[in-house]
C-alpha cells in the first residue's frame, strides 16, 4: 500500500498558502553522487577519479533552491523516498527557506539519484534514476492548488511524469499564473500542449536540437530552432548557449535577440541551467514588467557565478554574494 507523508501541520499549511508564493516549483529531487576525474570515461572504460561527494540535485529542486537563495518566497511540490536521502532532502529545503508542505514521502520507491562525473574542464556526464519522483500524482497537485493558483510564477521540467508537469502548467494557466517550462531531460515526442501552456519555454542547445531536429551550435542556429518552437505555439522561447549566452525570441513582436554573457573560468557546469531558470523565475516574480532580455541577462550572471564553484546546489550563489545591480 502506498504511503505518503507531508511535512508541515495542516494549520501551518493553511497559514502559508493564504499568502501567495513568489515561485512554486513542481518537479524533481535527486541526491547527487558526484565523481571528479581528469576526463570523462569512454564506453566500457574504467578510469581513476580523484574526488567524490554527495550533494543535493534534481532539476526542480535546483531551480527552487536558486530562486530561494535570491530572495524569492518559494514552495516545492515533489515526492521523495521514505529513506535517509529523503529525510535529508526535506531538511535541505527547510535550511534554504523553501516551504515543504507539499513535499511527500513514499515507501514505494527510493529517493531519486543522479550519478555525475565531472572532468577537469568542468564538463559533465549524468545518469539519473528518477525513483520516487515518478510517483508524484494528481492528488498531490490538487492539494497544492491553493499555492499554485496564487503564485506569481510556476516552474516545471521533465524529471517527473510529463503528464504531471503538463497538468501543473494547465492549472497555473487557468489561474493566470506565469509559467516557465524547462523541457529537460528532453523527449522527442513532447506533448504539443506543452508549447501552448508555457509563457517562457526555456531549453539548452541539446534540448533544442532533440525537440526540433535542427543543429544548434551557434547563435544563428539557435535563432532558427527558436523560431521553430515559436511556430509550435510558444509565446516566448529562451535557448541557452553556455558561454555564448542565450537567445530570446518572442511571438508577440517577432523579435529575436542574442543576450551575451560575461566570460568566466568554469570549474563545474553541473546545474548551471537550473541556476539560470531559478534566477529567471525570481526576476519574473519580482520584476514582472522588466524586459525579458534583461531578465535573461541577469539570470546569465547568476548562472555564471555558479559555474565557478564545484557542486550543484552548493555552487548556487545567495543574494548577498552577488552585485546589487542584479536586484
Amino acid at each position: 500500500m502506498s504511503s505518503c507523508l507531508c511535512h508541515e501541520s495542516p494549520t501551518f499549511k493553511k497559514v502559508m498558502t493564504e499568502e501567495a508564493f513568489d515561485v512554486v516549483v513542481v518537479g524533481s529531487c535527486m541526491t547527487d553522487l558526484v565523481s571528479q576525474s581528469p576526463r570523462l570515461p569512454k564506453e566500457g572504460e574504467t578510469i581513476h577519479g580523484h574526488n567524490f561527494f554527495i550533494g543535493f540535485g534534481g532539476k526542480g529542486a535546483n531551480q527552487c533552491i536558486q530562486a530561494a537563495r535570491l530572495g524569492a518566497k518559494t514552495a516545492m511540490v515533489a515526492k521523495v523516498g521514505k529513506d535517509s536521502f529523503g529525510d535529508s532532502y526535506i531538511q535541505n529545503f527547510k535550511d534554504n527557506g523553501v516551504y515543504t508542505g507539499f513535499v511527500g514521502q513514499t515507501s514505494d520507491a527510493a529517493t531519486g539519484v543522479a550519478s555525475i562525473i565531472v572532468n577537469d574542464a568542468g564538463e559533465n556526464a549524468i545518469v539519473i534514476v528518477a525513483g520516487a519522483n515518478m510517483l508524484l500524482s494528481d492528488t498531490e497537485l490538487q492539494n497544492a492548488l491553493p499555492a499554485i493558483s496564487s503564485a506569481k510564477v510556476l516552474v516545471c521540467q521533465l524529471e517527473i511524469s510529463p503528464q504531471m508537469s503538463l497538468r501543473a502548467l494547465r492549472m497555473a494557466q487557468e489561474n493566470k499564473v506565469k509559467t516557465i517550462f524547462n523541457p529537460a531531460p528532453a523527449i522527442p515526442d513532447l506533448d504539443p500542449d506543452f508549447y501552448r501552456v508555457s509563457d517562457v519555454f526555456c531549453c539548452n542547445e541539446s534540448e533544442a536540437e532533440l525537440l526540433t531536429a535542427l543543429s544548434v551550435n551557434t547563435v544563428e542556429e539557435a535563432r532558427c530552432a527558436g523560431r521553430e518552437l515559436l511556430r509550435r505555439g510558444c509565446s516566448t522561447v529562451i535557448i541557452t548557449l553556455g558561454a555564448q549566452g542565450c537567445v530570446v525570441l518572442k511571438a508577440a513582436d517577432s523579435s529575436c535577440k542574442h543576450v551575451p554573457t560575461t566570460p568566466v573560468d568554469a570549474v563545474d557546469t553541473t546545474g548551471a541551467g537550473d541556476s539560470f531558470i531559478g534566477a529567471l523565475a525570481y526576476d519574473m516574480a519580482h520584476h514582472p514588467t522588466m524586459q525579458l532580455e534583461e531578465v535573461a541577462r541577469r539570470a546569465g550572471q547568476v548562472a555564471g557565478a555558479s559555474v565557478q564553484v564545484m557542486g550543484t546546489q552548493s555552487s548556487y550563489p545567495h543574494k548577498r554574494h552577488l552585485a546589487a545591480e542584479l536586484f
